[in-house]
């Protein structure tokens, strides 16, 4: 029998065993990587350098790509590495380190997503009071918040998993050090303390989920009340890309984490973690630049592609 003390690195879930799929491995994961880099960067850059989008609503968007891309950043490099130098290990060090960023990225990308359903419902519901509630120093202060949320929820869960004595050996059946499946290697009465704490964050989620739900239905009804149908797709143009995002995030996220582990590597498994670790980070900038004249303006602007022309 083992014990945490004992454990150096840990052997992550491998693709195949065949070279040739192991590079397959390696092009789309590469593929998908530069996508999302490419397209948070372009965002980033949109925002950054074009004064007609230093507003609100787009300052919490240019955090958000910065945290989608610190996410994807966390686990798809080293999955390609280990593809690479033909290799599934990854240190006990870097196996905290992972399990850290991934769960302050990913906390603070739904602590935005809270902040932006909260700034549309402001913009929407009470916009005489817009610029007074959403001024610069409250704007810094909600993404700050968002930010040092994600680095205390992070310590606090990654502290109790490694805190856990493993006693079932070190191999992780998935791609990154993902918490469910680090849990399946921990002594079965050491690990209630985990089990109570995701319990916990799971219903703070709800609660969160709920509140932006509650949000949009009152946005939606005054949406419909106004009499120019330019006014109505205007106001639904910010709130939809923000909702089918939210969507996104939470219901893949949810099924990872409640869904209940299997005792071998599953396929469902990998796929469910690929949902919602990899497939936000690149369907963010799609999402958002697709139905936002304003985001594709600036994109046009700043790099001179037709791509973006307004239609």
């Amino acid at each position: 029998m083992s014990n945490r003390t004992t454990v150096t690195e840990f052997l992550l879930l491998g693709f195949s065993d065949i070279w040739e799929l192991q590079i397959l491995h390696v092009l789309v994961f590469l593929v998908i990587y530069l996508a999302a880099l490419v397209g948070n960067l372009l965002i980033f850059m949109a925002i950054a350098f074009d004064h007609h989008l230093h507003t609100p609503m787009y300052f919490f968007l240019m955090n958000l790509s910065v945290v989608d891309l610190g996410s994807i950043s966390v686990t798809v490099p080293k999955s390609m590495a280990n593809s690479l130098m033909n290799t599934k290990s990854i240190s006990y060090a870097g196996c905290v380190a992972q399990v850290f960023f991934l769960l302050s990225f990913l906390t603070a990308d739904f602590s935005l997503l809270i902040v932006m359903a909260y700034d549309r419902y402001v913009a929407i519901c009470q916009p005489l009071y817009y610029e007074a509630m959403m001024n610069s120093r409250a704007c810094v202060q909600l993404a700050a918040s968002a930010w040092i949320s994600g680095i205390l929820y992070s310590v606090l869960h990654t502290g109790n998993v490694f805190a856990l004595t493993f006693c079932n050996g070190n191999i992780v059946d998935q791609f990154f050090c993902e918490i469910p499946q680090l849990l399946k290697l921990t002594c079965s009465d050491s690990y209630l303390r985990e089990v109570r704490v995701l319990v916990f964050s799971i219903c703070l989620v709800l609660g969160f989920f709920v509140f932006i739900i509650v949000s949009y239905v009152q946005i939606f009804k005054l949406v419909l009340r106004i009499p120019s149908e330019q006014g109505q797709h205007k106001a639904l143009s910010t709130c939809f890309p923000h909702l089918i995002v939210v969507s996104l995030f939470i219901f893949t996220g949810f099924f990872a984490y409640l869904k209940p582990t299997s005792s071998s590597p599953s396929t469902l498994d990998l796929v469910v973690a690929v949902l919602y670790s990899m497939v936000p980070p690149v369907m963010n900038p799609i999402i958002y630049s697709m139905r936002n004249k304003e985001i594709k303006g600036a994109l046009r602007r700043l790099t001179g592609w037709k791509l973006f022309t307004n239609n």
